[in-house]
């Protein structure tokens, strides 16, 4: 049966197959069997070159492909819709204008439970104008006869998303080029920027695509059936402090978790302790940028407060029982087994950081990042070179867009100035340092004290001794309030306090 008259500015009037970009004889095989006539000139029209390029060259593509996907998707709009859906296809995978549009309709007859079949389709294309635009009846007809089998509907689906991916790549690129010569003060923000976008392509989408409203109250409905289903157990990461899990409901993706506190309050034992519950014991992919302690330091600390065992017993001259050795065995063999990436660069730039962070995402999925700590941290723009002030609110605006962008909670420690000091007393969110900003883009902010440090004599010290408190002062979606710990400095631990009101 001979196909239909075909309506395609892909082929020209002599039969021979042109490329609509490039204009060179294209591959014999889609030869058409009749001569045809070309669209109007919009959508005939295929997308301009780079630039920057000289060469008459057309962006990749797949013209033959894209076709024998819409002509699946036509003949059996169950099976194959669905599959285009599943694996990610959009209009925008699509090089040819005409293909886009018909593809656009498709995609939202099947969301409106519309039946998908030729006569209904047409009608559709006349009512809103567009039948003409895509070359008329026998284009479309055309189109629908293209595959006479869907048997490689999963080969082209590939082929068309490889060109696009290349096209993606080409476009980032020249943009890339064009602001390297641009932009050649601001080169750290500039690979950040790129990095970004490539990873993005790889990740099969742009992180700029919003969500829509429908979207986005699917997943909120989604969370809060679970919550009902959990019983009221948290909706994010479980921190293992039973009052901070309720108050804040867990640490939740794109989240940031301010933890500031004075020197030697024990503000890295405690988020160490966060990371140990949230890694070893619920066995989430975790890692820890540590500014100010090697990573040897850090893995000592976490075993030996994991196994119970004060390491200053060996500067002391006692020897380890049988079951002191067996627990740190067991715990040394937990760490090792954990994914816990640790690392342990000085003065890490936030581009640097925020890099290290995706790769870490792509390769282990990483559910949470913790910091240590965020003075320590540098910003290498051009602005926060003359303010020490503009610099922490970059490198806080920085790590909020990264909890965003990677979706994971972001566990950030913070020095206190000398306000607790000066007054006597518990610390407050304006001593945060050196900005207002960290206050600002933080969703959780909790302060972290003990009370021994501000008795006024040393009986009230003994007395309040171990003594610690986690006061969340800002909590964007929960309560605030009083988190009472008690704190073991022989193993850098902190646990969970019952509440005592003389002591609160």
């Amino acid at each position: 049966m001979m196909s239909p008259e075909i309506t395609d500015p892909t082929f020209s009037s002599s039969n021979t197959v042109q490329d609509p970009a490039s204009h060179q004889p294209s591959s014999p095989e889609l030869t058409p069997t009749m001569p045809v006539s070309a669209p109007p000139p919009e959508l005939q029209k295929a997308p301009k070159k780079s630039d920057t390029d000289s060469v008459e060259r057309a962006l990749p593509h797949a013209i033959g492909p894209e076709k024998s996907i819409l002509s699946s998707m036509l003949q059996d709009p169950t099976e194959y819709v669905g599959l285009a859906e599943e694996s990610g296809l959009t209009m925008d995978h699509f090089y040819y204008p005409a293909h886009k549009a018909l593809f656009n309709i498709i995609s939202e007859l099947s969301q409106g439970q519309t039946a998908i079949e030729l006569v209904s389709l047409t009608q559709i294309l006349i009512d809103r104008g567009l039948l003409d635009k895509i070359g008329g009846p026998a284009t479309l007809s055309e189109i629908y006869t293209y595959a006479p089998t869907s048997a490689h509907f999963h080969y082209h689906l590939e082929l068309v998303q490889d060109k696009h991916t290349l096209r993606s790549v080409i476009d980032t690129c020249t943009a890339a080029i064009l602001r390297a010569y641009e932009d050649q003060e601001e080169v750290p923000a500039l690979l950040d920027e790129v990095e970004q976008k490539i990873l993005s392509i790889r990740e099969g989408a742009e992180t700029e695509t919003a969500n829509t409203v429908k979207e986005d109250v699917l997943a909120v409905m989604e969370a809060f059936e679970k919550h009902l289903a959990g019983g009221g157990a948290p909706q994010g990461l479980n921190t293992g402090y039973k009052v901070l899990d309720t108050m804040s409901n867990g640490l939740k993706p794109g989240e940031m978790f301010i933890i500031a506190a004075r020197p030697s309050m024990g503000k890295t034992s405690f988020v160490m302790n966060l990371i140990e519950h949230i890694c070893l014991n619920e066995g989430n992919p975790a890692m820890v940028f540590s500014c100010e302690m090697t990573s040897e330091q850090i893995v000592q600390r976490l075993l030996f407060s994991r196994a119970g065992y004060s390491i200053t017993n060996l500067s002391k001259g006692f020897k380890p029982t049988k079951a002191d050795l067996q627990r740190i065995q067991k715990s040394a063999q937990e760490i090792a087994a954990a994914k816990l990436f640790i690392d342990d660069t000085a003065g890490i730039s936030i581009n640097e950081l925020r890099a290290k962070a995706r790769r870490k995402k792509k390769e282990d999925d990483i559910k949470v990042i913790a910091i240590d700590y965020l003075q320590l941290m540098r910003s290498t723009s051009k602005q926060a070179q003359n303010s020490r002030e503009r610099e922490i609110a970059e490198i806080s605006a920085g790590l909020k867009g990264l909890a965003k962008e990677l979706s994971i909670p972001v566990i950030v420690l913070a020095q206190l100035n000398r306000g607790p000091e000066n007054r006597g007393g518990a610390p407050r969110m304006s001593d945060l340092r050196e900005s207002g900003s960290i206050e600002q883009d933080a969703d959780m902010v909790g302060l972290l004290f003990r009370t021994a440090y501000y008795a006024e004599n040393e009986e009230q010290r003994e007395e309040q001794e171990g003594i610690a408190e986690l006061l969340l002062a800002k909590n964007r979606n929960g309560a605030t309030g009083s988190i009472p710990l008690s704190f073991r400095a022989e193993l850098m631990r902190f646990e969970t306090r019952a509440f005592d009101s003389n002591n609160g």
